[in-house]
C-alpha cells in the first residue's frame, strides 16, 4: 500500500500534494467533492475524515493523518534526507515550523470571509485589508531570498504558494506586492508544482 491523499482542486490540500511531488515519494490521489463527501472512487468521505474536509493522507500502514501542518511535516521527514523539512534540532526546522504556523494561522484564515456566501460585503472588505497587511508582512520577511528558508524548497514554500494560489480565486491583484508576485510565479514554474496544477485541473495540460 502507498500513500493516499485526499483532495479537492485547489483547497488546501494543494500543499501536500505539492510537496509529496517534490519529494519524490510514492503516492496515489483521490479528488474529494465537497459538496456529497464522496470520493472519486465512491468512498463515503466521511468515513476517512470525520471532519469532513481535506486534506488527509492515507500512510502506509493504513491509518489516516488530517490536517495540513502535520501532513506537510510527516511529507519533509520522508522525503529523502529530510530535505523538505528540516530535521529535528536543527535551527532551520523551527523557522518552517514557524512559517507553517504563520501561514496556517494567519494568512489562510484572514481569507475566510472571502469564501463564505453569508459574508457582507464590509466583512469581505475588512478581510481584504487584513490579508493585505499579512501579505506585506510576508513580502517584507521574503525580502530578496528565492525561497522562504533562504536557497532550499520546503513544505513552508508549499504552503505559501498555496494560499497565494487562493488570489486568483477571489480577484485579488498580487501586483500591490511585487515581491510576493515574482515569488508566486517562481515556485509556479517548478516542474513539480505545475504537474500538481495539472492533474488538479487548474491550468490546462
Amino acid at each position: 500500500m502507498s500513500l493516499t491523499l485526499y483532495y479537492m482542486p485547489g483547497a488546501c490540500s494543494l500543499a501536500p500534494h505539492i510537496a509529496l511531488r517534490e519529494s519524490g515519494l510514492p503516492f496515489d490521489t483521490l479528488r474529494v467533492d465537497g459538496k456529497s463527501k464522496t470520493t472519486a472512487d465512491g468512498q463515503d468521505y466521511l468515513r476517512v475524515s470525520s471532519k469532513g474536509y481535506v486534506p488527509a493522507l492515507r500512510l502506509v500502514d493504513g491509518s489516516v493523518l488530517t490536517e495540513c501542518v502535520a501532513i506537510l511535516l510527516y511529507v519533509g521527514d520522508h522525503s529523502p534526507d529530510g530535505k523538505l523539512a528540516a530535521r529535528t534540532g536543527m535551527s532551520s526546522r523551527y523557522r518552517v515550523l514557524e512559517w507553517l504556523a504563520y501561514i496556517g494561522t494567519e494568512v489562510h484564515k484572514a481569507y475566510g470571509p472571502m469564501f463564505t456566501p453569508t459574508a457582507t460585503d464590509a466583512e469581505k472588505q475588512r478581510a481584504l485589508d487584513n490579508l493585505g497587511k499579512k501579505f506585506t508582512w510576508v513580502q517584507n520577511e521574503l525580502g530578496d531570498r528565492p525561497f522562504l528558508l533562504g536557497d532550499a524548497f520546503t513544505v513552508a514554500d508549499a504552503h505559501l504558494f498555496t494560499t497565494l494560489n487562493w488570489t486568483g480565486f477571489i480577484g485579488l491583484d498580487l501586483g500591490s506586492w511585487p515581491g510576493l508576485k515574482n515569488y508566486h510565479a517562481r515556485i509556479g514554474s517548478r516542474p513539480q508544482v505545475i504537474a500538481t496544477l495539472k492533474t488538479e485541473g487548474l491550468i490546462k495540460s
